[in-house]
C-alpha cells in the first residue's frame, strides 16, 4: 500500500493543482470591451453654384486646304528649270514660275504665226484696194443697175478678213502656248507633293505635283442633332458675317497646347448616311500668317484638332469644380458630417469645371479631394480650400 501511495502521490498533487487553476480561471470576470468610434475623415470641399450658363459644343476634325489642285502642264516639252519654291513644304507667291518647260519650239511657232498674220493683212489690203477700183469702174462705165457683191469684190474681201482673223487667232494660241511653258499658280500657297525633276519630258495633263492655297483653311466638324440645336444652326446654314459662330481650335504639339480662332461658315445640306451625323465647316483666314498662335505656330494642313464652338442658348445649371466628378456621373456630398454619394446629370465638362442639371442643390458641399473606400454614411468633416486646416485634425 505504501508503495502504491508513493507512486500515486505526485500525480494526485499535479491533478489537484490543475483543477485549482481551472476553477480560478472560470471564476475570473471577463474584461470589459470598448467599441472604438469610426474615425472622422477630413476632406476638402467646394460649394455648388447656380449659374446661368451658355454651353459650348466640343468636336474634332482635320485641317484641310480650301483650295487644293494638281499641278499639270497644258503644253508638252522637256523641263529645263525648277524653282527652289517647288519643293515639298516650301511656299510660293502668286504668279511665281515654279517649273520652266523648254520654250524654243513655242517661240518659233510665235514667229511663224506673226508672219502669217502680216501676210493676211497684206491680202486684206489688196482685196480692199481691188474693191475700191471695181466700185469706181462700175460707177464710171456701167452706171445703170445695182452691182452684184462679186462685181464689187466683197466676197474676196470677206475671205481675206476671215483669214486674217484666223491668223491672229493662231498667233494668240502660239503666244498662249509660249506663256504656258512657265508653270505658275494664281494664288499664294505651299507645295504638298512634287513628282518631276529637271530634264524630264512631260506631256499635256501629266501630274507634276500637288499644291494648295494658304489664304484659307477649312475644318469639317461632325455634329449631332442636339449639338446643332445648341448652336442654333439649321441644316444648309451659310454664314453672313456677324452670325458666324466662333470656334476655338486646340492641338498639342511639342508638349505645348496651341490655340487658333476660326468661324463656322456653313453646314452641309444633308446628313451623312453612314454616321447619321451632320457636318459644319469652319474656316480660318491666313493660317500661316496673321492667324498663327501666340507661339508662332500655324494651323497646318493635315493637323488633327479638337474644336470648341460657342453656344447661343443660355440655361440654368449647377456648376462645381471638375475634381468633384467621380467616375462619369457621381459626386460626394458632405451633409451633417456624413458622406453621401449622389448621381448627377452632366451637361458639360471642361478641365476646370463640370455643369450639371440635377443631383445636387445650390450651396451643398461637394468633395474635391481623393477618397479611398468611400461609402454612404461614412463620417466626414468638410474643409474649405481656403481655410487653414489644423494638421492634427486631419
Amino acid at each position: 500500500m505504501r508503495k502504491i501511495l508513493k507512486i500515486a502521490a505526485p500525480g494526485l498533487v499535479l491533478a489537484a493543482a490543475i483543477g485549482s487553476v481551472v476553477v480560478l480561471a472560470a471564476a475570473k470576470e471577463a474584461p470589459e470591451k470598448k467599441e472604438e468610434a469610426p474615425r472622422q475623415v477630413s476632406l476638402y470641399v467646394d460649394e455648388v453654384r447656380a449659374e446661368r450658363v451658355t454651353l459650348s459644343v466640343r468636336t474634332q476634325g482635320e485641317v484641310r486646304p480650301k483650295t487644293e489642285v494638281d499641278l499639270v502642264p497644258q503644253v508638252s516639252g522637256r523641263i529645263i528649270a525648277i524653282s527652289d519654291s517647288f519643293a515639298e513644304g516650301a511656299g510660293f507667291t502668286a504668279g511665281e514660275t515654279l517649273i520652266q518647260i523648254d520654250d524654243a519650239d513655242y517661240k518659233l511657232a510665235v514667229t511663224s504665226s506673226e508672219a502669217r498674220v502680216a501676210e493676211a493683212r497684206v491680202r486684206v489690203e489688196q482685196e480692199l484696194a481691188d474693191a475700191r477700183i471695181k466700185k469706181k469702174q462700175w460707177q464710171d462705165w456701167v452706171k445703170d443697175g445695182e452691182p452684184t457683191p462679186l462685181a464689187l469684190n466683197q466676197p474676196q474681201v470677206a475671205e481675206a478678213q476671215a483669214k486674217l482673223r484666223a491668223a491672229e487667232a493662231d498667233l494668240e494660241k502660239a503666244k498662249l502656248d509660249l506663256a504656258r511653258t512657265q508653270i505658275k499658280m494664281p494664288f499664294q500657297g505651299r507645295v504638298l507633293e512634287r513628282k518631276v525633276g529637271v530634264g524630264q519630258f512631260v506631256n499635256v495633263g501629266a501630274q507634276l505635283g500637288r499644291v494648295f492655297a494658304t489664304d484659307k483653311v477649312e475644318v469639317r466638324l461632325p455634329l449631332t442633332d442636339s449639338q446643332l440645336a445648341e448652336l442654333n444652326l439649321p441644316i444648309g446654314f451659310v454664314a453672313t458675317g456677324a452670325n458666324a459662330p466662333v470656334v476655338t481650335f486646340k492641338a498639342n504639339l511639342g508638349g505645348d497646347d496651341h490655340l487658333w480662332k476660326g468661324r463656322i461658315v456653313r453646314t452641309h445640306a444633308s446628313v451623312d448616311q453612314k454616321t447619321r451625323l451632320m457636318y459644319a465647316v469652319a474656316e480660318v483666314v491666313d493660317p500661316y500668317g496673321v492667324s498663327v498662335d501666340d507661339y508662332g505656330m500655324p494651323l497646318a494642313v493635315g493637323l488633327f484638332v479638337s474644336a470648341e464652338i460657342e453656344g447661343v442658348n443660355p440655361q440654368n445649371a449647377l456648376v462645381m469644380p471638375r475634381l468633384a466628378l467621380r467616375s462619369e456621373d457621381k459626386v460626394y456630398v458632405i451633409k451633417n458630417e456624413k458622406l453621401e454619394i449622389r448621381t448627377v446629370d452632366v451637361l458639360s465638362t471642361t478641365a476646370d469645371r463640370v455643369v450639371v442639371t440635377s443631383g445636387v442643390e445650390p450651396g451643398e458641399k461637394v468633395v474635391t479631394s481623393p477618397v479611398r473606400g468611400a461609402y454612404d454614411g461614412m463620417g466626414a468633416t468638410a474643409i474649405s480650400r481656403n481655410a487653414q486646416a489644423d494638421p492634427a485634425s486631419r
